[in-house]
């Protein structure tokens, strides 16, 4: 007899590629059985006409121990987080998972490290438009090592925060990387909305380090009229034998703190940013948009405050995530209630209820895929992201015809509709929106690499 049993669900196999109607049954944390013939279990849950899948990796997010923002991913069906994007990670890696794995957390979490803000500021390279010097550089090769030997999924380059790190830099620890078989994941260092020069300088990650390479959210970088030159960038790369994924967003409007170098006056005015199309969604102007005023003030007083750009074409969201290699994400942070952007509880929904029922840019199979096995297979994630014997219980169940995002700007926190159950590590999680358990997630290390690589 079985601890937990699924019965009647529409399952849906990432791995093989097919679907039927079977039962799931769970044993001490992991997929005990995948079946058509009945089974029986302690606990039975009948998810009759419901889809069940493994449950949702979110490849760039910032959750780091966010119990609010930990809360609206697992609503999401996400169940495992992978944090330390755009270069802003935990330095002591260890420290980080070895907290999880003591205290437990309510979703499932991955680690990057953080090169452009985290490693920098570390060793004192904290001029974002200077490049680090020799003796800062090996003090990060040191970091970034130790990182990878205690378990981070990858190296996290935000270049768009500090675009004056060199070169050499950036390809010397990208070598490490490579060497231990992990993924770089590059926000792309742009110096207008029309630079294409930046995805070029990221794939040059993969061809002179010899790194596998994942561009973050691509629409945010490229959704404004350059997506179709964008993918064809990444093809060509791919067709010379280059390993580049990227994930994106279902939002065109992107969020990120005013004090970043990306809002200095020149940046601005080099990409035609008007101050009225920046929203503020956090702290005391949350809701108005950006005057004079209002921008000197936050830029010098309140540089964190977060804000969204108005900016970009719908149209390029579909054009990136119908991409073999595209894998949604949601970007998210966090945020106190009743702020942020509405990527942060819409993000999966609404990638399902877009993609697959209202605009059939996608098959159920195929986006299911690029949600589960495809980030599992891109990050080493190697007993996730599939609905196998003896791979990590981690389960959504959601019903393809009511899945629907709720959240909007002004109203961002919002819970989406249509997920009935989620599990994680064979454990209960959210049933029929009341979360259960909030500290079934654990620490997800990486001690293997994906592929063995010869530099």
């Amino acid at each position: 007899m079985f601890d937990i049993i699924l019965k009647n669900g529409i399952l849906i196999d990432p791995e093989k590629g097919v679907r039927f109607n079977g039962h799931i049954g769970i044993t001490n944390g992991k997929i005990a059985a995948v079946t058509k013939t009945e089974i029986y279990g302690k606990q039975e849950y009948d998810v009759s006409g419901k889809v069940v899948c493994p449950g949702f990796i979110d490849i760039h997010g910032h959750v780091e121990f966010d119990a609010y923002c930990g809360e609206l991913s697992l609503r999401q069906g996400i169940t495992t987080t992978v944090g330390g994007n755009c270069g802003f990670s935990p330095l002591d890696i260890n420290t980080f998972f070895a907290r999880q794995e003591s205290q437990g957390f309510i979703i499932n979490q991955a680690e990057l490290i953080g090169h452009s803000a985290s490693l920098r500021d570390k060793v004192g390279a904290t001029n974002p438009l200077k490049p680090a010097s020799a003796e800062q550089l090996a003090k990060m090769e040191y970091l970034v090592e130790a990182a990878f030997e205690e378990g981070a999924c990858g190296l996290s380059l935000g270049l768009a925060y500090a675009p004056g790190s060199s070169d050499e830099e950036v390809n010397r620890l990208s070598r490490l990387a490579a060497r231990y078989g992990r993924i770089v994941s590059v926000d792309t260092r742009m110096v207008t909305g029309s630079d294409m020069y930046s995805l070029v300088e990221a794939i040059g990650i993969a061809r002179h380090a010899g790194a596998r390479v994942q561009i973050s959210h691509l629409v945010y970088q490229y959704g404004t009229g350059l997506m179709e030159e964008a993918l064809a960038v990444i093809n060509r790369a791919r067709a010379d034998g280059l390993d580049i994924r990227f994930d994106s967003g279902m939002y065109t409007q992107w969020a990120t703190h005013i004090g970043a170098v990306l809002f200095n006056e020149d940046y601005m005015d080099d990409n035609g940013w008007d101050l009225n199309d920046i929203l503020v969604i956090t702290d005391k102007y949350n809701g108005q948009r950006l005057n004079k005023e209002i921008y000197h003030e936050l830029r010098t007083q309140a540089p964190h405050t977060a804000v969204v750009v108005l900016t970009g074409i719908e149209e390029e969201i579909y054009l990136a995530l119908t991409h073999p290699f595209a894998m949604p994400s949601t970007d998210t942070g966090a945020y106190a209630p009743g702020e942020g952007h509405p990527q942060i509880a819409g993000s999966f929904p609404r990638y399902l209820r877009k993609m697959v029922t209202e605009r059939y840019e996608l098959t159920l199979m195929e986006a299911v895929r690029k949600a589960t096995l495809l980030p599992a297979e891109t990050l080493g994630f190697h007993t996730k992201g599939r609905l196998r014997e003896q791979m990590d219980a981690d389960l959504v169940v959601f019903d393809i015809q009511t899945i629907a995002d709720k959240a909007v700007f002004g109203l961002p926190d919002i819970p989406p509709e249509g997920i009935d159950y989620v599990f994680i590590n064979g454990k209960l999680a959210l049933d029929r929106g009341t979360i259960v358990n909030a500290q079934a997630g654990k620490a997800v290390r990486c001690t293997k690499p994906v592929y063995d690589y010869q530099i």
